[in-house]
């Protein structure tokens, strides 16, 4: 019996110790050698375009903070984690690094001096990117004015502040690999796959994460949790939810260009994704998207479970105060019949982001309002405005309920409960 025990003890440090040192010392891509260069300046421009496109401003500038320079909070389930500086200070940001370090932390996710980095980094996604786009990237950075700023400590709970424990997590979830084309589809799918998967790391807020914080790979932007920000990113592949599958693409391109179309209207985190990045995307990298994202496969929602079960008396008593309460509150912009004034009012009627299982997003909107981005194209959005102030918990689930179970639109009653979670505001 002893011997068995020293032997399965035996086997499972031999395991972990295989692991570590595999993900210690296994670097597939890094000895890669940088593309020459012939014109700095246009690689610089081809970088800052590149950086645009996967939303680095995001999290790597602090609320009021230089760009590019760190400091941003980045809460997650596991605590907090804060940006590092990107700027070319040799003490706290890029100037000590090389083009190879920058392509080692993108390409296989870890920092300069070997440590892995926390996937709140989106290096799962970062690694499809080709070298080449990766020296832009670092040669704009290498541009920028530098910004003494030391990174601050994270602060995650144990045993996740312990990163060598990463190993383990990369060898369940990471496989390192620049993205690889699909020669049965054209040129314009493949380059809308390359920033969709790659640069666009869309799957981030787009699906669901396991308790360890990984992507679920059999459920890739089928929807998901944005973890502690309280949104939800509806589902890609789903008509029911945000499924492109029957927009046209010039409305997509539009919707991603400027943040509203004759479809929809973003709200909530993605609207500083089209505030920050998607907006100066080019149209054919756009229309690239577009394509892509039409392509991707339906996947088939769970039926619709009630989120608040109540007797039929209840639901009458409920919904009828919640038609008061859209009477006098919301018929201005988005009218009796709920139909809406677009562009500027979206409709409710039909309204996707209104009837889908999820009742998170229009609880959000109702309490805290909420504005499209201000884009090139449309500079002075029409927003709304928060009535959590003036409504209580009961009232805000009253007319989401109605808003949800009326004009065709069939969705689970919410309750005041779901409310009171929701109405703190994200923290940034």
């Amino acid at each position: 019996m002893k011997r068995i025990l020293l032997s399965s003890v035996l086997a499972i440090v031999l395991i972990v110790a295989m692991v570590l040192g595999i993900q210690t010392f296994f670097d597939p891509g890094s000895g890669d050698a940088g593309v020459p260069v012939a014109n700095v300046a246009q690689q610089i421009a081809l970088g800052s375009y590149l950086v645009q496109a996967g939303d680095c401003m995001a999290c790597h500038t602090k609320r009021g903070g230089v760009p590019f320079s760190g400091g941003r909070v980045i809460p997650t389930p596991f605590g907090k984690l804060y940006s590092p500086n990107l700027t070319p200070d040799p003490a706290t940001g890029l100037g000590s690094w090389t083009a190879n370090d920058f392509w080692r932390a993108m390409h296989n996710g870890k920092s300069r001096d070997g440590r892995f980095l926390y996937p709140a980094f989106p290096y799962t996604n970062y690694t499809k990117i080709t070298r080449a786009d990766a020296d832009a990237m670092f040669t704009y950075f290498r541009s920028l004015p530098a910004v003494h700023q030391p990174t601050i400590e994270n602060e995650l709970r144990f045993p996740y502040s312990q990163r060598i424990l990463l190993a383990g997590w990369r060898a369940l979830y990471f496989r390192p690999g620049v993205y690889e084309s699909d020669q049965s589809h054209t040129a314009d799918w493949n380059r809308g796959a390359y920033l969709v998967q790659g640069l666009g790391h869309c799957n981030a807020c787009h699906t669901n994460r396991n308790t360890l914080g990984a992507t679920e790979q059999n459920a890739d932007l089928a929807g998901g949790m944005i973890p502690i920000l309280g949104w939800y990113a509806p589902s890609l592949t789903s008509d029911a939810e945000a499924g492109l599958g029957n927009w046209e693409n010039q409305h997509i391109v539009s919707l991603l260009k400027s943040g509203v179309s004759p479809r929809g209207t973003v709200f909530g985190p993605m609207a500083e994704v089209v505030s920050d990045s998607l907006q100066h995307l080019s149209g054919p990298d756009l229309d690239a998207m577009a394509v892509y994202l039409k392509s991707l496969p339906q996947t088939v929602l769970p039926p619709l479970s009630n989120e608040m079960e109540v007797a039929t008396d209840q639901s009458v008593a409920i919904l009828t105060r919640g038609a008061q309460i859209y009477h006098d509150q919301c018929v201005p912009c988005h009218q009796k019949n709920g139909s809406g004034l677009p562009p500027a009012y979206p409709p409710l009627a039909g309204n996707r982001a209104i009837s889908m299982q999820s009742s998170i997003n229009p609880i959000r909107m109702v309490l805290n309002g909420g504005y499209p981005p201000s884009s090139d194209t449309n500079p002075r959005p029409y927003g709304m405005p928060p009535f959590g102030p003036t409504l209580n918990d009961a009232d805000v689930a009253a007319v989401v309920s109605y808003i949800r179970n009326s004009w065709g639109n069939r969705a689970p009653m919410v309750s005041s409960v779901q409310v009171g979670r929701y109405r703190a505001v994200p923290i940034d």
